[in-house]
């Protein structure tokens, strides 16, 4: 984070982030991103100095295959920038969205402003958002396009507003930008947005966040093909309901998922990357999905899958070299069928939403 540097604490400070450090599940992999706003919630840092922040928040795999509504991991890019200036009105304004015109400027219709709002009634102030939006993420692409807007505005929110919301709080608010989109306020990709790394939503009610272990070896390569599938939509596909085996089957794998991240077990992981519930009834809606899905497992994948909600496929590889692989195979797919995509070849993203 620009700005940012442990060494540039006080004593205190740098106790407080080698406390947390030491105690953080995971803590080789934690990101300064993330002490950066612990210790902004602990007020134990400066506000961000004038009346205008720029904040990017990464694009996120959520699900994970077998982990629907409670799994999700950042990547390092594409991402959205969200710049936020406080206003002495008592309003919100949506000047303008760069890289994207379809997405509404009324903050009613809009997640950017539903976040905002959310936290200006919780603050009790008096106090007015002007919002720039630059969209790198594409709406309706399963890879968190709202979700990385509702992080990046939760977290430029909070430093305007004297940072008086812990992490898990921004979490919250950032979900009511993902019921505006989707009609369901889940948490699987708002928050690996705001933390980075792998996260898990234990519980909902109360919401309860834990950051898994980041393998140093994982990374991820994304086929997105240009079309949208609404969130809404492919939600509404779903079974509400669950016979109890494939239930159990869906239980080993996350518990064996989670340990496999832990124990950095990488046959586990790859054992585990399978779904029972969302993959078989929204594998129809994506063009190529199993030529897609084969073609990234011959190529050495460890697992692959849809991505949140679709279109977007994603492949999880052990080593860039394998990653590289994978990304030329699922490319030849995609361009064997003339079907128009974006790819995408990253380690996980160890970083959240942050100052940029």
């Amino acid at each position: 984070m620009r700005g940012f540097n442990v060494s540039c604490l006080t004593e205190m400070r740098k106790l407080v982030a080698e406390t947390l450090i030491k105690k953080w599940p995971g803590r080789a992999m934690i990101s300064r991103h993330t002490v950066f706003l612990h210790l902004c919630s602990m007020k134990l840092i400066p506000e961000p100095m004038g009346r205008t922040v720029r904040v990017k928040a990464p694009a996120t795999v959520s699900n994970l295959n077998c982990g629907f509504d409670v799994l999700g991991f950042a990547v390092n890019e594409p991402y959205d920038i969200v710049e936020v200036e406080l206003t002495a009105t008592s309003s919100i304004e949506i000047a303008a969205i760069r890289g994207c015109d379809t997405l509404s400027t009324d903050p009613d219709k809009n997640v950017v402003g539903a976040v905002l709002r959310a936290m200006i009634e919780a603050t009790g102030r008096e106090a007015g958002f002007r919002v720039i939006i630059e969209k790198g993420i594409k709406p309706g692409s399963g890879i968190g396009s709202s979700a990385a807007s509702s992080a990046a505005a939760a977290l430029a929110g909070n430093l305007l507003l004297d940072s008086v919301f812990t992490v898990s709080e921004l979490v919250r608010f950032a979900m009511e930008g993902e019921r505006l989109a989707s009609g369901a306020p889940h948490a699987d990709n708002v928050a690996p947005a705001l933390y980075g790394g792998i996260t898990l939503v234990r519980s909902y009610e109360p919401l309860d966040i834990v950051q898994l272990n980041v393998p140093g070896e994982l990374f991820c390569v994304i086929i997105h093909p240009e079309m949208e599938i609404k969130t809404s939509v492919s939600r509404g596909l779903l079974d509400t309901h669950l016979p109890l085996g494939t239930a159990v089957r869906q239980w080993g794998n996350v518990g064996g998922l989670v340990a496999g991240l832990y124990r950095e077990d990488y046959e586990l992981i790859s054992r585990s990357l399978v779904d029972f519930v969302a993959e078989p009834k929204r594998a129809g809606l994506i063009p190529g999905f199993d030529e897609l899905k084969k073609s990234a497992l011959r190529s050495g994948a460890l697992g692959a899958g849809i991505s949140g909600s679709g279109p977007s496929v994603f492949a999880l590889c052990r080593g860039e070299e394998v990653a590289g692989s994978v990304l030329k195979s699922m490319q030849g797919v995609m361009v064997s069928a003339g079907i128009d995509f974006k790819a995408y070849l990253s380690p996980v993203g160890l970083r959240g939403a942050e100052i940029c």
